[in-house]
C-alpha cells in the first residue's frame, strides 16, 4: 500500500503487529498507528487531538523535535511548524504535492521572527498556498538566488557550457566575491575582483616535469574571463546608476582593442622542416594541424568514426565553436585520416601518442617547441601559430572569408578583424591587373 500523504517520498505500510503499522514519514522518524482490526470497532488508545498551528497557546506548547508538526491547509498543501530546542520562535515549512512528479516538494519559509505570533501563521499560510499554487501550475521550484555563487550557478542552468563553467570554477567559486550577496554588490567589490583576475598569472601549458608554464594575463584573455561573469550578473541584476557604486557594470567594462592579431607565421616550406623535426608520434597530429585550420584541441578531440571515408568528410563535434559542422577534405588530407582510422573502432582517438592516449595541450605543446627548435624555426611556434598560418594562407589564396570562418569555427567578423588586411591587399592586386 502506498499513500502521498507523508513527506517527499512514497510512504510504504509494513505490518507489524494485528493492531500496529509501521510508517516511514518524513526526516526518517517512525510512529505507529493503531487501527481497529474489525469493521465498526474503535482503537482502545487515545487519539492524539490535531494541532492548530493558528492558535499561539498550542504552538507555544508544542515540544521541540525533528519533524514538523504538520496542519492540513488542503489536499496536497500543508503547513509545518517546528518548534525550536533552545527557545527561539521556531521554523515554518510548506509543502506541495507535485501529481505529475509523484512528490511533495519542501520549502522552509523561516520563523517570521518581525511579526507578531498572532500574525505568524497567517503569513506562513500564504506562502504555503503560493508553493502550492506553483506546483500545482507546473512551475519548477528553484533555490534563491541570493549571492553572487548561486548567480553563476543559475546562469549555468540556461547557458550550459565548458568555458563559462571553467571560468567560474577558477576564477568565481573559490574567490571572496562568490558569497557577496546580490543585493548588497558594489562597483568596489568588482573592481577588487577584477584586479585579482588581472594579477593572476595566466597558465600556458605543463613541461613532462609537471611544470607550470605560466605567462602575464593578457587583456583579451581578461576580457575572455569577464564575458561569462558579466552575463550571469546581467541575468538577475539591473544596472546601476552610472558613476555610482551601485553602478556594478562599470568595473566589468572590456579592455578596447585588445586582441592582437598573431604575427608570428610560417610558410609552407617552414611547416614542412617542422612536420619533418617532430617525434614520429606526433607527426600526423601536426601534419593534420598544417592541412586544415583546426583548433588544436578539436583536432585531438576527433574520433576515428568522426571521418567517413566514403565521402571524405570529416565532422568536427568537440570544439569552441558548439555545434558539429562537416568538411570535405582534399586528397592530401583525406588520405593522411584514412590512414589515421586504419584498423580503429569508432569511439578511439583519431591521433594517439606512443603510450596509446590522446594529445592534450601539454604534449602537443612540448613536441612542437621541441621540433621547433630543432629546425631552428622562430621562437614561440606553437600550435596556434600552424592555424593561423593555414587560415592566412586561406585569405591570401582569395577564398570567401565566410567560407573560412565556417571551415575554421570561428565568426566571420573574427577573420575580418584579424585577416581582412590580406583580403584588401589580394583586392589591390587584383585591381591592379586591371592597368591597361
Amino acid at each position: 500500500m502506498e499513500s502521498p500523504e507523508f513527506g517527499g517520498f512514497v510512504s510504504t505500510v509494513v505490518p507489524m503487529h494485528p493492531l500496529m503499522y509501521s510508517i516511514r514519514i518524513p526526516y526518517g522518524t517512525e510512529r505507529r498507528l493503531e487501527v481497529a482490526t474489525e469493521p465498526g470497532k474503535a482503537s482502545k488508545r487515545k487519539r492524539h487531538k490535531a494541532v492548530d498551528l493558528s492558535k499561539v497557546g498550542e504552538r507555544n506548547e508544542l515540544r521541540a523535535r525533528r519533524e514538523p508538526f504538520w496542519q492540513r491547509l488542503r489536499t496536497g498543501c500543508f503547513l509545518g511548524f517546528r518548534p525550536s530546542k533552545r527557545g527561539g520562535k521556531g521554523t515554518w515549512i510548506a509543502r506541495a504535492y507535485d501529481e505529475d512528479a509523484g512528490r511533495y516538494h519542501v520549502k522552509s519559509l523561516g520563523d517570521f521572527g518581525t511579526l507578531a505570533g498572532n500574525e505568524m501563521f497567517a503569513a506562513a499560510k500564504r506562502e504555503a498556498e503560493n508553493l502550492a499554487e506553483l506546483v500545482e501550475a507546473g512551475g519548477e521550484v528553484r533555490r534563491k538566488v541570493e549571492t553572487v555563487s548561486d548567480a553563476c550557478r543559475e546562469y549555468l542552468k540556461t547557458h550550459p557550457g565548458k568555458i563559462a563553467e571553467g571560468v567560474f570554477n577558477r576564477h568565481i567559486y573559490g574567490d571572496p566575491i562568490a558569497k557577496v550577496k546580490l543585493d548588497k554588490l558594489r562597483r568596489h567589490h568588482l573592481r577588487d575582483w577584477r584586479k585579482r583576475l588581472e594579477d593572476a598569472p595566466a597558465i600556458v601549458s605543463r613541461s613532462r616535469k609537471g611544470e607550470v608554464r605560466t605567462r602575464k594575463r593578457a587583456q583579451s584573455t581578461v576580457n575572455r574571463d569577464m564575458a561569462p561573469f558579466r552575463a550571469a550578473l546581467n541575468k538577475v541584476l539591473a544596472p546601476g546608476a552610472p558613476n555610482s557604486e551601485a553602478a556594478w557594470q562599470e568595473a566589468l567594462r572590456p579592455f578596447e582593442n585588445a586582441d592582437r592579431r598573431r604575427l608570428l607565421y610560417l610558410d609552407k616550406t617552414q611547416r614542412r622542416t617542422l612536420v619533418a623535426h617532430v617525434a614520429d608520434d606526433a607527426r600526423p597530429f601536426v601534419r593534420a594541424l598544417c592541412l586544415l585550420p583546426l583548433r588544436p584541441g578539436a583536432m585531438a578531440a576527433l574520433a576515428a568514426g568522426d571521418y567517413d571515408k566514403r565521402t571524405a568528410e570529416l565532422t568536427i563535434g568537440k570544439d569552441k565553436a558548439g555545434g558539429k559542422r562537416r568538411i570535405l577534405l582534399p586528397t592530401e588530407a583525406a588520405a593522411l585520416f584514412a590512414q589515421q582510422t586504419k584498423g580503429k573502432l569508432p569511439a578511439a582517438s583519431m591521433f594517439m601518442r606512443a603510450n596509446g592516449k590522446p594529445w592534450d595541450r601539454n604534449t602537443w605543446g612540448d613536441a612542437i617547441e621541441d621540433a621547433a627548435k630543432a629546425a631552428k624555426l622562430p621562437k614561440g611556434t606553437t600550435a596556434y601559430t600552424l592555424r593561423h598560418s593555414t587560415i592566412t594562407d586561406l585569405v591570401s589564396a582569395g577564398l570567401p572569408l565566410l567560407t573560412i570562418a565556417q571551415i575554421s569555427g570561428t565568426s566571420a567578423e573574427m577573420i575580418e578583424r584579424h585577416y581582412g588586411h590580406l583580403a584588401s591587399d589580394a583586392a589591390v592586386k587584383a585591381l591592379g591587373e586591371l592597368a591597361l
